[in-house]
């Protein structure tokens, strides 16, 4: 399971936390002890609390989406509705929180009732302000924490033995099918290596770049295409394309990457 929250941008993570010691310095008789040294220090820590006494208080501490700029909804609204087109389903976490100055935006945990108490698989978020704190110039950046344990067991338990993916596959999309895409590559993704554009770069740029990653098999998302339920399929080696359906794609795929790869000689001028 996917739960995520947002800790805003900087001028919302200010008044926020200010709400936040407000509201727990009028409950500070009822704190934890370690929740009491957090208050001045680091008020945000209170709400991830695992003393029991502390979460009827944190519970009714004000949200974060009550400081939230329009800036930062715009954000975490972009972050969610990409992980809907994807069809990765996610839970809201209220109290999924970074106590470090320098997380932003996005907070997130993978988490599985397979482990018994050890339910926490990944852990991370947004660093955009970590370069800044380091006197750098203002840099986005995510970052996490892997459990390799507790993922290797969790896998054990629904039986997948590794993954068997075949390198070499490329997606090109547009404007208007780049988010629709979405759910299509993690598909994709399941069997092959699939590497995509998320920074919204044009066509040309699109295909350079395809060029340079080594991907044998290109799948352009064009429009008229899309529409019509397909996508075309191009070879990068010998330049041959073909407009296939998008249910067909993983049998086209397959049948291309096991061919033989051909090496191309250059040719002598003259």
């Amino acid at each position: 399971t996917l739960n995520l929250n947002t800790l805003g941008d900087p001028a919302t993570r200010t008044a926020w936390r200010d709400a936040l010691h407000a509201h727990f310095t009028a409950h500070k008789a009822a704190l934890s002890d370690e929740s009491r040294a957090r208050l001045d220090r680091n008020p945000l820590r209170i709400l991830d609390s695992k003393a029991h006494a502390d979460w009827p208080i944190a519970d009714s501490a004000p949200p974060i989406d009550d400081f939230l700029t329009p800036e930062a909804a715009d954000f975490f609204a972009a972050v969610t509705g990409g992980l809907d087109a994807a069809g990765i389903v996610w839970t809201r976490e209220p109290r999924l929180v970074r106590g470090l100055d320098y997380y932003r935006h996005t907070a997130f945990e993978f988490v599985t009732d397979e482990l018994g108490a050890q339910s926490q698989v990944i852990g991370g978020g947004r660093y955009d302000g970590l370069i800044e704190a380091l006197g750098g110039p203002p840099t986005p950046g995510v970052g996490f924490s892997i459990g390799l344990d507790r993922t290797m067991l969790a896998l054990e338990e629904r039986g997948v033995a590794g993954a068997t993916a075949i390198d070499g596959v490329f997606v090109v999309t547009m404007d208007s099918t780049r988010q629709p895409s979405l759910g299509m590559i993690r598909v994709l993704r399941r069997e092959f290596t699939v590497t995509t554009d998320l920074d919204g770069k044009g066509f040309n740029a699109q295909m350079k770049a395809a060029g340079k990653s080594g991907a044998r098999l290109l799948v352009i998302c064009g429009d008229d295409e899309w529409q019509r339920g397909q996508v075309v399929v191009k070879h990068l080696g010998d330049g041959s394309q073909t407009a296939v359906p998008v249910a067909g794609l993983h049998e086209v795929l397959r049948a291309r990457l096991a061919e033989p790869v051909v090496a191309m000689t250059p040719q002598r001028e003259g």
